[in-house]
């Protein structure tokens, strides 16, 4: 029989080749760096190669390291979901649940889907994240992250996704502004404007091309926005149009401006917000009721998010 190498001794491989540095490794742990060290020794005597390469001031992983590092973090991710298969066997969304959420959905849907889960399953402790999707994606692939809470499409490799509603895009432009003279906008509407969005990285940017059917580079402008908010002001003072979903529009984003909006006509005109699980998951039910909670909390049926009030 094969002498295996153990789950913690993985885990301060891992922990060495995220941090670059021993003492930080240890830190994370929760252990001493003699601790980490000599697990780190036994692990590499266990394989019977060299894993990190060790100098004064860094660490870092051999080429051989590098892959067994990859494949230590896919060995976490499922003895993590092994332990989610019993937790979830006793009480569906209960105990630490890690939920990834990108910028553009967080502020937006979480004061309303915090307060329904917390009465609606108060033994789950939902610890959020938000960041970028190709970050939120890669933390959810290496176990960092339980579940994540995207915008589709997107290209989810060897993860489970789940639709949960549309969030149609809603064309926001100054007050008076001619686009605002119809009852929706069409899409070719837009293609003489000054059209501002997001900046690379954010997928509302690639989702909002997409509804107009422009490619990449058909804005020609050079002043991009970080954030939803700072795009409404760029558009409150005057310096072009914009696309916004409509659950931004509807949590308020526009109170204190002079922003009108518009429909935007078309078949593809919204992005779909979903969830997003590793597929050896164990808690694919209680991801499900995670679905139908934010689905009841954004008014919706499975299929739609309703029109502007």
């Amino acid at each position: 029989m094969k002498n295996l190498p153990s789950l913690r001794q993985l885990r301060y491989l891992v922990a060495v080749a995220d941090t670059g540095h021993f003492g930080r490794a240890a830190e994370r742990c929760a252990v001493t760096q003699s601790t980490l060290s000599a697990g780190l020794k036994e692990l590499e005597g266990t394989l019977g190669t060299a894993l990190i390469e060790r100098d004064r001031r860094t660490a870092s992983p051999t080429p051989v390291g590098a892959e067994i590092v990859a494949r230590a973090r896919r060995l976490l991710a499922e003895a993590e979901d092994l332990v989610d298969l019993a937790r979830g066997a006793a009480a569906p969304l209960s105990g630490p649940l890690r939920i990834g959420v990108i910028p553009t959905i967080g502020p937006y849907l979480l004061p309303a889907l915090l307060p329904h889960l917390r009465e609606r399953y108060p033994a789950l402790q939902p610890f959020l994240i938000e960041d970028q999707t190709a970050r939120l994606v890669e933390r959810l692939s290496a176990g960092a992250l339980d579940v994540a809470i995207l915008a589709l499409p997107y290209d989810l490799p060897r993860l489970t996704t789940l639709a949960v509603f549309e969030d149609p895009f809603l064309v926001a432009a100054p007050e008076g502004h001619p686009l605002l003279q119809h009852d929706s906008v069409a899409p070719q509407s837009l293609a003489g404007e000054s059209l501002l969005l997001l900046a690379d990285g954010h997928c509302l940017r690639e989702h909002a091309l997409s509804a107009c059917g422009l490619g990449r580079d058909s804005t020609g402008q050079a002043v991009e926005a970080t954030s939803l908010s700072t795009l409404i002001h760029m558009v409150d003072s005057g310096l072009g149009v914009t696309l916004l979903p409509l659950m931004a529009v509807r949590a308020g984003a526009l109170r204190g401006t002079r922003i009108d909006t518009r429909p935007l006509a078309g078949p593809d005109a919204s992005r779909t917000v979903g969830l997003a699980w590793r597929a050896s998951s164990a808690q694919a039910e209680s991801y499900k009721l995670l679905a139908a909670t934010i689905r009841e909390v954004a008014g919706t049926k499975p299929e739609a998010l309703p029109g502007p009030a």
